[in-house]
């Protein structure tokens, strides 16, 4: 299947139908369910001719049905995919910036998935690529980064974990007046709650490993872009690095993504819910979720978020600290404890040992990242059951840390990040 033999749904028809219907090819005889493409090379003809499949390197049916589907969430071009979202983000770096004597520059917003920090610290920095950190939400701060070597601006809004919010529209006006792209990681609320490309920002890039696919089956990123050139590059850079989606992880990331803006609303209702209830807590010091009345961007949220839906990744940090964190983690029931979000069920993050774990403490305690910020991915249980696992734990956690003093570290095992 090619991207011209599916119907284009995305001017016409809303995001619920654009995600249920798009990518798919229709006609007499074709399932209404797709099958999987298992296979790693595809007939041809003739020597030399031109054809759509090849080689699974490259490209693949199954994959392409994904794709299509990704790019008109977004109305732009077929999306490029990847095995995973990291993957995704090396492709993009390695597509727009180069290395050597005087490398390219990248300002990278502080407050980012902690792969990310990983990857440009200590990858990219020995390819000869320089980089600054950033808080993106000052938008003179971000302008003030961007040098004659910058050749990329990459932020993401909402932030892991902290979930603070940059303005795109503010940060590309910046970006095109000095020629230089911007990318937005926008996995926390995917094209159905957020849509970069329509705020100014050239390049959409996610995880679909989280909410996209929504059943922690499987890993996978995407890039998402209207610009013909930038995605024939990002597809020269995939076939010649090898990280494309296979064939099985995009057939249940389609899947997955049929049903994306019924889960993603529900959860976003339920994190509300959630995040209201841990705010009125006693035992809570503070909550971020850009949903409450309390969140200090809540009017750049309801201007940002289509819908008034902001996301299901709520954190927050209990008053006893990282001792009554350790507690309260180990004392869950019914929420998981997983290095994860996006899934259908809840899901516990401890940021400073997992997602964030390879970052520098002093730079992980710099950006607002402490050891007893925990993180929660609100799935679609029922909210009072959710609220009554998280109570047990507080509770525990109080009544086992009263008078204790919040300043215990956390010891960082390498084997627990990803």
């Amino acid at each position: 299947m090619s991207s011209d033999q599916t119907t284009r749904y995305a001017t016409s028809f809303s995001a619920s139908t654009v995600a249920l219907h798009a990518g798919r090819p229709r006609g007499q005889g074709q399932a209404l369910v797709s099958g999987i493409a298992q296979s790693t090379t595809f007939h041809q003809e003739q020597v030399g001719e031109k054809v759509d499949y090849a080689y699974s390197r490259v490209s693949n049916p199954s994959v392409t049905e994904l794709e299509v589907a990704l790019g008109e969430l977004e109305e732009a071009l077929p999306a490029v995919t990847f095995s995973t979202g990291l993957a995704a983000e090396t492709a993009l770096f390695f597509a727009l910036l180069e290395g050597g004597g005087a490398g390219d520059h990248v300002v990278v917003g502080q407050a980012v998935y902690g792969g990310t920090i990983r990857l440009v610290q200590q990858v990219l920095s020995k390819l000869g690529i320089t980089h600054t950190f950033v808080d993106s939400t000052d938008t003179l701060e971000v302008a003030r980064a961007i040098t004659k070597n910058t050749k990329l601006v990459f932020i993401e809004s909402p932030a892991n974990p902290l979930l603070v919010l940059t303005d795109i529209a503010a940060v590309a006006k910046v970006c095109k007046a000095a020629g230089v792209p911007l990318a937005v990681d926008n996995t926390f609320l995917t094209p159905v709650l957020q849509r970069p490309l329509d705020l100014g920002a050239d390049i959409s890039v996610y995880s679909t490993t989280k909410h996209i696919e929504g059943h922690s089956s499987a890993l996978g990123g995407a890039i998402v872009s209207r610009d013909e050139k930038f995605i024939e590059r990002l597809k020269f850079i995939r076939k010649s690095t090898g990280g494309i989606q296979t064939p099985f992880n995009a057939w249940l990331t389609a899947k997955g993504l049929r049903t994306l803006p019924l889960r993603l609303k529900h959860q976003s209702n339920n994190a509300l819910v959630v995040a209201r209830w841990l705010k009125s807590h006693e035992g809570v010091a503070t909550v971020n979720y850009p949903g409450l009345e309390s969140f200090p961007q809540r009017e750049l949220a309801r201007k940002q978020h289509i819908g008034n839906y902001h996301g299901g990744v709520i954190s927050f940090e209990l008053r006893g600290g990282v001792p009554a964190a350790k507690v309260f983690l180990r004392s869950l029931q019914l929420c998981s404890l997983v290095e994860h979000i996006g899934g259908i069920e809840t899901l516990i993050t401890h940021p400073a040992t997992m997602t964030h774990g390879d970052v520098p403490k002093a730079q992980r305690e710099a950006f607002g990242i402490s050891d007893g910020l925990v993180r929660i991915s609100v799935g679609i249980e029922d909210t009072s059951e959710i609220i009554g696992d998280l109570e047990r734990a507080i509770d525990a956690a109080i009544a086992e840390t009263d008078g204790v003093e919040g300043v215990e570290e956390v010891e960082v095992v390498a084997v627990a990040r990803g």
